[in-house]
């Protein structure tokens, strides 16, 4: 079977997905692994990343969005950069054969089977997300009352997201979204997750975040949160996808937290390979 990812980065982060797509391919095995990475501009690395996929053993399909008259109305400022309607409206640029894609940040590492997830039922829904809501529980409530999204009891994450296309196609719109950000431009923080929340969180099926968006800043919050049980041993056994969430970074030198060694361990790997 075909296990179908989407990205979406610039320059700067190839050695990041590429840490990303190691980790997926070592802990993923019985499928024919597709990465579509979403880019402004053919990334000067395009060469070398496919290369690198080859190696693996991936399937690298590029798709360069360039100068797309699509975004001539959309709000765009430096605040509100082009590139932050790309996971949002990826249906208009994947192929049309595909009916699913999981949508993944280039800060995540898989360190169990990705396809458990990928074969999620989610006819019924336009994406499949988590909430970081228990850890963070009032401010899900803010979240909330700022974007008037109070149909659903989440604030979801936007770095991952199973995203079912062929309703996709159908219901988001990008003129939608266009506006959408036109009428909150004051009240959104966090442009392509607000916009995520503020239009579709009624129609996204919420997943445990423990297990396939595991937020490493908050060790010591799902530890507390499940009386100790979700401690480290725990989430090498049972987590699928580590986050690492914020501005603090794994492959930064003054990184500390508790698992920055284990995606050292992905990125020396990934940097003897490539």
């Amino acid at each position: 079977m075909d296990l179908n990812l989407l990205f979406s980065i610039d320059y700067h982060f190839v050695n990041q997905l590429k840490t990303t797509l190691l980790s997926i391919a070592q802990n993923t095995k019985g499928c024919s692994i597709n990465v579509y990475v979403l880019q402004k501009n053919t990334l000067e690395q395009s060469e070398s990343l496919n290369d690198y996929c080859n190696k693996l053993g991936i399937h690298y399909f590029p798709i360069v969005i360039g100068e797309d008259a699509l975004f001539e109305n959309a709000p765009i400022s430096k605040r509100y950069p082009e590139t932050i309607y790309y996971r949002l409206i990826a249906h208009k640029y994947l192929p049309s054969h595909l009916d699913k894609v999981l949508y993944l940040d280039a800060d995540i590492l898989c360190i169990n089977d990705l396809l458990p997830l990928y074969q999620m039922e989610i006819s019924e829904y336009l994406y499949a997300a988590c909430s970081h809501s228990n850890l963070t529980n009032m401010t899900n409530v803010i979240n909330k009352v700022r974007l008037k999204s109070y149909e659903s009891e989440n604030y979801y994450n936007s770095g991952v997201l199973l995203m079912n296309l062929k309703r996709a196609r159908a219901e988001v719109v990008p003129a939608d979204i266009f506006k959408f950000i036109e009428n909150n431009k004051f009240n959104l923080l966090l442009p392509d997750q607000d916009i995520l929340n503020g239009l579709y969180a009624e129609f996204i099926l919420a997943l445990p975040d423990q297990l396939y968006n595991f937020d490493a800043r908050k060790n010591a919050t799902y530890e507390t949160l499940s009386m100790g049980e979700w401690n480290s041993n725990w989430v090498v056994n049972h987590t699928v996808l580590l986050h690492f969430c914020g501005k603090g970074k794994p492959w930064q030198k003054q990184y500390r937290g508790r698992y920055g060694v284990l995606y050292k361990h992905y990125y020396h790997r990934m940097t003897s390979i490539s």
